[in-house]
């Protein structure tokens, strides 16, 4: 009984906690709780995410910022066309004195990683940064070097200016366990930003509220949050129904999807799930939790044919008519 007691009580104060480090963050950035959310969900499960929006939209200050309250080590890598895997993975470099060859380590190791605007870079930069996404580790010259943990890449990318940009592989976009939708701020909100920043002697300091083993406790506890067979098999319904909508009755979706999403939107979506319940401090998950993610997990892995862009359909679209007509069998 004693041990349930002190796992309850290490659970209410990482809830505790994780409330803190959005007040935290709420110092410096101003509304955005929905992407600090996501970008939370992404540090306890252990998945990558994708932020995608307009320049100016504190996508890299709130990430940073993130960093700093769970002191963890960060490094933001800006890509551009001329960078080359060596500036993101590391090198080996020739030491005279020794007259041998050393391990220049990259900027790929720390604990989160921001890559800026993702889509700017050429294809092997790109491969470069799914191994170490993928399988958490990194190869210079003959030399597999695994990579600190926790690792996460947050990547963002404009969606907006297309000029000079590389679109990204579906294998690695597939990676991603989200992409999310970063929007324009409320005019209360817009107002508060604009007061803040324009006093030149704004303090953006913020304290520390986790650390790495308070991360990896929490996400022991996120595993732990049940999740009942109907909801699994709930999940696998609106994961199959984007590969073969017509046998869900889904005509109209039928005629824009080209392909369906992959076995990881069934994995990141039960994660997920289990997260907002976490979130919520509930050790179940609820159809709302799912719900809820949804968007966020699938928008990116399924791929729309000429006709949806012809008609103005996008796959928030088709997932928000997924979530309607899918039933939940109890």
């Amino acid at each position: 009984m004693e041990e349930v007691s002190i796992s309850q009580d290490l659970k209410k104060e990482h809830q505790e906690k994780i409330k803190k480090v959005f007040d935290e963050v709420g110092k410096v950035v101003v509304g955005q709780e929905y992407m600090i959310n996501r970008l939370m969900v992404g540090l306890f499960t252990n998945g990558h995410i994708l932020l995608e929006g307009v320049p100016g939209l504190a996508k890299t200050l709130t990430v940073s910022t993130l960093a700093n309250v769970l002191h963890l080590d960060f490094q933001r890598i800006q890509f551009t066309p001329d960078l080359l895997p060596a500036d993101l993975v590391g090198t080996m470099i020739y030491n005279q004195q020794k007259s041998n060859f050393e391990v220049k380590k990259g900027p790929i190791f720390s604990n989160l990683i921001l890559a800026d605007e993702i889509n700017r870079s050429p294809a092997k930069v790109q491969s470069a940064l799914l191994e170490s996404m993928q399988e958490k580790q990194v190869t210079i010259g003959e030399t597999t070097y695994p990579l600190d943990r926790p690792f996460l890449v947050l990547a963002t990318q404009n969606p907006v200016d297309q000029e000079g940009t590389y679109p990204l592989p579906e294998a690695q976009v597939d990676r991603f366990m989200m992409k999310v939708h970063v929007d324009y701020p409320t005019k209360e909100d817009e107002l508060e930003i604009m007061r803040r920043m324009s006093n030149m002697s704004f303090d953006n300091k913020v304290g520390t509220v986790l650390t790495k083993e308070d991360v990896f406790a929490i996400r022991e506890e996120v595993n732990k949050v049940s999740i009942s067979e109907s909801l699994e098999k709930y999940i696998i319904e609106l994961v199959f129904a984007t590969r073969d909508p017509k046998a869900y009755g889904l005509d109209k979706a039928a005629e824009y999807i080209q392909f369906g999403v992959s076995p990881r939107a069934s994995i990141n979506l039960n994660l997920a799930a289990k997260a907002i319940a976490y979130f919520h401090n509930r050790e179940y998950v609820l159809p709302e939790d799912i719900k809820e993610i949804a968007v966020d997990v699938l928008n990116h892995r399924m791929i729309l044919n000429y006709e949806a862009e012809a008609d103005n359909i996008t796959t928030v679209d088709i997932i928000k008519e997924l979530l309607i007509k899918i039933p939940i069998n109890h």
